[in-house]
């Protein structure tokens, strides 16, 4: 089926990526410190081996939404893989849903779980089931196009 709408988005905020390498330069001088002293901690190379394993976590998460006339597809790469059917979704809309305390997923909030990449724009669902969630878009102009398609069917 031909997708109606369709966004890839990932973590690239440049200030993102600049603390990332800030947290990993410290580390890195302390070790080089130690090193040249002829004392090398283990404690130093966990924390940088964590830092590093962090980075390339946020290197390959990516968020995709999908969404075709029989059901939204969300991959939350490497978490999450959900489709839902849209004879599934009581009601659905684009909304500003504010700062939920940072971006990713963020579960237990009053929109139930909320995916996103960044910014504060999303396609909140309610299922049939009482079940919530909002799926994060950067693209809510035409998302909400979408939607408006899809509820007047």
């Amino acid at each position: 089926m031909k997708p109606l709408f369709t966004e890839n988005q990932r973590f690239n905020q440049w200030w993102l990526w600049l603390l990332l390498v800030a947290s990993a330069a410290t580390p890195i001088i302390i070790m080089y410190k130690e090193y040249t002293n002829g004392a090398v901690s283990s404690n130093n190379l966990w924390a940088l081996i964590i830092i590093f394993l962090v980075i390339i976590l946020f290197a390959v998460l990516r968020m995709k939404t999908v969404v075709t006339k029989e059901n939204i597809r969300l991959t939350h790469f490497p978490f999450v893989w959900k489709t839902i059917s849209l004879s599934n979704i009581e009601t659905m809309k684009v909304i500003n849903y504010g700062f939920v305390g940072g971006w990713g997923i963020r579960l237990w909030t009053s929109y139930g779980t909320v995916y996103n990449v960044r910014g504060n724009k999303g396609l909140h669902i309610k299922l049939k089931n009482g079940k919530q969630l909002v799926i994060g878009t950067q693209k809510p102009q035409e998302l909400e196009k979408v939607v408006e398609l899809l509820n007047t069917k």
